[in-house]
């Protein structure tokens, strides 16, 4: 298996096996993807210790191929308290995917008592391990990321999961907590699925937004996700955010989806 989903170069990232998403041989899964974009989002704001990515929205704008890629990083927003950024995916020249991301500046206050939020249960450690049954090729996505299935029924449209990357986004770096949770993120739409994804042509999410009210504690990142389907097409996934200690965020995806595949 490969040391990483992305090998690092001059100016671009180039993917291994690892990013190879369920649907073609030759396209990407969105998590890693939008996982670099938030990479190099934090790279252009800086001063970690200060700021906190609280909002990422991508687009997917074409299905990233299996080739080099690059990003490139604009502050759209300059406020002491608050900065924006957006960002351009692109490979061959042409862009793939846009994302904005909002970096919050993070103070010591002392907030009111607020009702706690209950943890995902079962914790990772005993939940059961489980196998994405859609991918097509032996290595990809679903082998790179270490999965268990918390609760509920795959394709039942309700479900959580416990994820966590079995490699470094990048070689050589350590992912930090905002690229682990976008690395997982899109897989949402996956944990809750309603359907049976091999079976539905077109069953994509063309965009991911996720907000963070604290970033996750730990590698595992939970996913509590739900989907509804219309029949004009047209679907959302909701999912709470996780990491060990308790809910981090939400997440949401809306969904493409096409007329089942006769078997």
């Amino acid at each position: 298996m490969p040391g990483a989903f992305f090998l690092p170069g001059r100016e671009r990232l180039v993917p291994t096996a690892l990013t190879r998403g369920p649907w073609s041989s030759i396209h990407q899964h969105g998590g890693p993807p939008a996982a670099v974009m938030a990479r190099a989002i934090e790279q252009a704001a800086g001063e970690p210790e200060a700021f906190q990515l609280t909002r990422f929205t991508v687009d997917f704008v074409r299905p990233v191929p299996m080739e080099p890629l690059t990003v490139s990083v604009e502050r759209v927003r300059d406020g002491r308290r608050a900065r924006g950024y957006a960002a351009v995916l692109s490979a061959g020249g042409q862009a793939v995917a846009r994302a904005t991301a909002l970096m919050v500046r993070t103070e010591q206050v002392t907030p009111p008592p607020v009702p706690a939020l209950e943890p995902l249960r079962p914790p990772p450690g005993e939940a059961e391990p489980f196998q994405w049954p859609f991918f097509r090729d032996p290595v990809g996505y679903h082998t790179g990321m270490e999965t268990r299935l918390a609760r509920g029924t795959f394709g039942s449209g309700r479900a959580a999961a416990w994820m966590r990357l079995r490699v470094p986004l990048v070689l050589g770096e350590a992912p930090s907590p905002a690229q682990r949770v976008l690395v997982v993120a899109d897989s949402g739409s996956g944990v809750g699925a309603a359907v049976d994804p091999a079976r539905y042509v077109p069953f994509v999410n063309a965009d991911l937004t996720v907000a963070l009210h604290r970033l996750p504690d730990g590698d595992w990142i939970g996913l509590d996700a739900a989907t509804a389907l219309e029949p004009h097409g047209i679907g959302l996934t909701r999912t709470g955010l996780y990491d060990a200690r308790g809910r981090i965020g939400e997440g949401m995806q809306g969904l493409v989806v096409g007329q089942p595949v006769a078997r």
